[in-house]
């Protein structure tokens, strides 16, 4: 250890568990909005394109066969699976890092650096939340509607702020136990 740097501190157990299970239920909650969206697509392509025409040339009449709203229903999906992905990239180390400034401060330095890069990121991160959070009550005091389903937006809407939200929790974990940081991606394999 160099008189320049601090020792990390461990990471406890317990964190590193907490880190784990907000990691799996990241997952677990992309994992559904993208199966739900490639069920609800396919569901309603296949009643519109292959049963509806079926149905017709027996001759029965038949409306139009497909989801109601089944693109939106889609895109509100997408934006939930989407957000649960800037944590869950956050938590593998697999976003896009500019390698921008990296020779600027001795090699020595680079535990203490990448310590304040991470509280650096936690903070902007926990900023952007906010502003999306404002953004989130803006519609929610507007009573904005989803078209077709009549449904108010903000909820789903909720994902973007959580999603930036559980980044910055993230980068502060990883500030405080650098030990719970993902390794870079070249050093993954």
């Amino acid at each position: 250890m160099t008189a320049t740097s601090v020792a990390p501190l461990p990471a406890p157990a317990g964190a590193r568990a907490l880190v784990e299970r907000w990691h799996q239920a990241e997952c677990w909650v992309a994992v559904v909005a993208f199966a739900f969206i490639a069920i609800v697509l396919l569901i309603d392509v296949i009643g519109r394109e292959l049963l509806a025409p079926l149905l017709r040339m027996m001759d029965f009449k038949v409306g139009a066969l497909g989801i109601q709203g089944s693109q939106k229903l889609s895109v509100y999906a997408l934006v939930i699976g989407s957000y649960a992905g800037v944590g869950i990239a956050t938590a593998t180390g697999s976003h896009l890092v500019p390698r921008v400034a990296y020779s600027w401060v001795p090699t020595a330095w680079n535990d203490n650096m990448n310590r304040l890069a991470d509280l650096i990121a936690a903070v902007f991160l926990a900023g952007v939340a906010w502003v999306a959070l404002e953004f989130v009550q803006s519609s929610m005091k507007a009573g904005l509607l989803v078209p077709i389903l009549n449904w108010k937006v903000w909820p789903i809407q909720l994902a973007i702020p959580i999603g930036f939200l559980s980044a910055a929790g993230r980068y502060l974990c990883f500030a405080i136990w650098p030990a719970l940081r993902p390794l870079p991606p070249e050093f993954q394999e």
